[in-house]
């Protein structure tokens, strides 16, 4: 594990492969950690590229470097971590892989920095244009229940109480059953036991639908990803076919949305995790779709 500081972050982050590889950043999802896509950076290290995997606001090591920071989990302020991390590192253009939070993340980065990236690659979350959450249909909605349950005081306070068991329950309903081991779980765990998890979780999720406070820092970074609708980077997008958190009904349609190349990859029997499911796909769809990108 390394660390690297920004202006607002100590963010831990694993590297690997060849230092002088075509860099490769991995954006994990929620509720899990940079391990998620353990063995997707591997199939890529052992393919020549560098990959970058860093704990995203809330997970893990990485850490706040002020109490007073507003702890501000939106899409675009994890867009905004990932090109802050970029610079540290002295890293000018490189692929994403993003896998939830960090798939929106990856979008995100399309729409601010397009200039930066290669290629995005997104697994199991669909486009939201502006960066603006809709209202689901009734079926999504269900889907969503995580969402409504932290929307109210008592259902906050819950996964305050209790991260570990409020994540426990998206893993064992989100993908086809016993998909994941104990071990694996628990690994990703111990990501959940930063003193922010919850509070970055929280304000992520009640800040698509209520009037949360957020971070001024980064209204600049607001007002230019609700501007674009429209991206024109590169764009892989990876979906389990038996997802069942965002299942491939909500993107089939989102092509349109693309004025870049944009490809659709459904996984029969993966669930919402392809990089821990399904990983050598995920690794030969990015290699292929690179290599026509680059």
């Amino acid at each position: 594990m390394k660390f690297c500081r920004t202006g607002l972050l100590d963010i831990a982050y694993l590297e690997g492969g060849p230092p002088d590889g075509p860099p490769v950043l991995l954006l994990h999802g929620w509720p899990d950690d940079p391990h998620g896509l353990a063995e997707v950076a591997a199939g890529l290290q052992h393919r020549g590229y560098r990959t970058i995997a860093p704990w995203l606001r809330g997970f893990g090591s990485t850490r706040f470097l002020s109490d007073t920071t507003l702890r501000d989990g939106r899409s675009l302020v994890l867009a905004q971590d990932a090109l802050d991390l970029l610079d540290r590192l002295g890293i000018g253009r490189c692929s994403v892989i993003g896998h939830d939070w960090g798939g929106r993340a990856a979008y995100n980065l399309a729409a601010i920095a397009p200039g930066r990236l290669v290629s995005i690659t997104v697994l199991a979350i669909g486009y939201a244009p502006n960066c603006r959450f809709i209202m689901p249909g009734f079926e999504q909605a269900r889907r969503w229940w995580y969402q409504w349950y932290m929307m109210s005081d008592g259902g906050a306070q819950r996964v305050r109480d209790d991260p570990v068991g409020f994540a426990r329950l998206q893993w064992d309903s989100w993908s086809p059953p016993h998909w994941y081991d104990e071990p694996s779980f628990r690994r990703a765990a111990e990501s959940f036991a930063n003193p922010d998890w919850a509070a970055i979780t929280l304000h992520g999720y009640r800040s698509r639908w209520l009037p949360e406070p957020v971070d001024p820092r980064y209204d600049e970074v607001a007002r230019r990803v609700s501007a674009v609708s429209r991206l024109r980077v590169p764009t892989l997008m990876i979906q389990g076919g038996e997802d069942r958190c965002d299942p491939p009904s909500e993107s089939e349609r989102d092509a349109r949305w693309f004025d870049g190349r944009h490809e659709r990859v459904v996984l029969p029997r993966v669930g919402h995790f392809p990089g821990r499911e399904a990983a050598p796909d995920v690794v030969d769809a990015f290699v292929a779709f690179h290599d026509k990108a680059g």
